[in-house]
């Protein structure tokens, strides 16, 4: 039987379109498989598909230049988008006092980062096209290397950049763990102590609105309206329902509703809020409202899934006068907001009204309530996003500088999250959905990106140059966050846990959050990641294309 079909489909050195989608499936495929294998709680993720794509290029493998080029760009342009689109709501509130000091540490993080790859380039006269692929990898940041080797634009240059990175990143993962042990040691810190510190102050600070039951006993109140009782307190609150002295009817109050000594409320506020509430209105009581409601009172949850509310104010929706419904709060991935009237709704959101069953199914057929709907992807809004940041990309911004394929598409995708809702654009994305196209477009970039490094690194990487780079890539990782890590615990006193997070946000690696989440039983990590890591990944993409630019173009 002749097997030359499957020779040449499978066989290296073959660039027809079929053995092409044969070897990056295979790639990809193999390598996402290697990634999920943990050594020591730690996974490399799908970065293992640049080490395989890497060894099949080594062995022959090759694909048309022009295939090759088009698939490495696209598949940068969808993971950068989707990254954009993801942290582009908290990028803004990043900034706010409470993430102010993180994301200052993280920014000097960079900025050493940044001082020792120029110190190795002129002391060691190192290339610098391989030292920004070496703190890529050190700084285990794929953004920065796609935007890097997008804005070189030649092919010994991205080769060489690749090869840097697959040479650090190893190190780079180990030495952000290795960081987190050596602060650990040097301040004698115990784990259990910052956990059970870090639970004591979340729980003073926590902003997740209360549900309290209330009775009215100042009689400073009598006959104040609800809207006089908010100028009076100054603060946001909500009384979902409220009982008049006296009466076993439950009504719901609105803005003219008038309070007397005697009636009972239930309100939802702000924890840092009810100290004060109680101080003006009168104490807590033990009433259960849930469960001793009246029938025609009912609480539920409507989620908003129809467009044309997308960026509208909660206040907009009228519900006191339009539906006597009170909405107590609205739930935005997972997380409980007050529902203030000036509160901007999303699709997704997840609003709690409280009322008559009738008035509450006439607003959910209004708002949409289809779980179903949410499911489906807004393709419009990621190929408007991609347009117009291809468009942004290509604009020379100054000094001879672009955003590019890689920057260009991510401010885009920042700003649309962000203010999308003005030009009735949509940019809710399930979880599923925004993972699945993230995946994608960084398989696809990997798999390229090794494949077309992968005939020379055996020869560039293992010799003493090659380790040399692995040394340079673990002085990149390590300094900066041993320095930044003795600013963090010594001088601003933070607790170890949210250092955890800060390394690792700081220099974008979700394997090293994994290991902190892990090891400490806490979301603490996590929460600092995400408070950082907006603006850190704008500031990754942005330092290596400016090396790019300043040395190489």
């Amino acid at each position: 039987m002749d097997f030359t079909w499957l020779i040449d489909l499978i066989g290296p050195g073959h660039t027809q379109l079929a053995s092409t989608l044969v070897l990056y499936s295979f790639v990809i495929a193999v390598g996402c498989y290697l990634g999920k294998l943990k050594v020591g709680g730690v996974s490399l993720g799908v970065t293992f598909v640049l080490f395989v794509g890497i060894l099949m290029g080594h062995f022959g493998y090759v694909v048309n230049s022009e295939v090759l080029k088009f698939v490495r760009e696209f598949g940068l342009i969808l993971f950068i988008f989707a990254i954009g689109i993801q942290v582009g709501p908290a990028f803004f509130s990043s900034f706010k006092e409470g993430g102010m000091r993180l994301n200052g540490l993280a920014v000097l993080g960079i900025a050493l980062n940044v001082v020792i790859v120029l110190v190795i380039h002129y002391v060691n006269d190192a290339p610098m096209e391989a030292l920004v692929g070496i703190m890529s990898g050190a700084v285990t940041n794929t953004p920065g290397l796609a935007a890097a080797q997008q804005t070189a634009n030649t092919p010994e240059a991205i080769n060489i950049m690749a090869m840097g990175y697959a040479a650090a990143y190893p190190l780079g993962v180990c030495g952000i763990i290795g960081a987190m042990f050596l602060i650990k040691a040097l301040f004698g810190i115990k784990t259990d102590r910052e956990i059970k510190a870090i639970e004591e102050e979340n729980e003073a600070s926590q902003m997740k609105p209360d549900l309290i039951s209330v009775e009215v006993t100042n009689p400073l109140i009598n006959g104040k309206t609800v809207m006089d009782l908010c100028k009076i307190i100054q603060c946001d609150f909500v009384i979902s329902r409220m009982m008049a002295a006296g009466s076993p009817d439950v009504i719901i109050p609105v803005s003219k509703t008038q309070l007397r000594v005697g009636d009972e409320l239930y309100v939802a506020i702000s924890p840092n809020d009810v100290e004060r509430f109680e101080a003006v209105v009168g104490p807590k009581n033990d009433r259960d409202w849930e469960n001793n409601s009246p029938v025609d009172v009912v609480s539920r949850r409507i989620a908003i899934t129809k467009s044309e509310f997308n960026g509208v104010t909660l206040g907009s929706l009228r519900l006191h006068t339009a539906y006597k419904l009170n909405a107590t709060r609205v739930n935005r991935g997972g997380i409980d907001l007050l529902a203030a009237p000036s509160l901007r709704l999303q699709m997704g959101d997840r609003i709690t009204v409280v009322g008559d069953l009738n008035d509450i199914e006439r607003l959910s057929e209004k708002l949409g309530n289809s779980v179903k709907r949410l499911n489906h992807p807004n393709i419009i809004t990621i190929f408007v996003g991609i347009l117009f940041g291809i468009i942004v990309g290509s604009i020379n911004v100054g000094f001879g500088m672009k955003l590019g394929l890689a920057g260009g598409p991510l401010v885009v995708a920042i700003l649309l999250s962000r203010f999308g809702y003005k030009f009735k654009l949509v940019t809710y994305t399930s979880t599923s959905a925004s993972m699945m196209l993230r995946e994608l477009g960084i398989c696809l970039f990997l798999a390229s990106v090794g494949i077309s490094s992968g005939a020379g690194f055996a020869e560039t990487v293992f010799n003493s140059t090659g380790m040399m780079w692995v040394l340079w890539g673990f002085i990149i990782t390590f300094i900066p966050l041993v320095i930044v890590g003795c600013i963090a615990r010594g001088v601003y006193k933070i607790n170890f846990l949210t250092i955890m997070g800060l390394f690792s946000g700081g220099y974008t690696d979700p394997p090293a959050l994994a290991y902190a989440n892990g090891s400490t039983g806490s979301d603490a990590p996590a929460v600092a990641y995400s408070t950082i890591y907006p603006l850190t990944m704008f500031l990754r993409v942005v330092a290596a294309q400016g090396l790019v630019l300043a040395f190489l173009v």
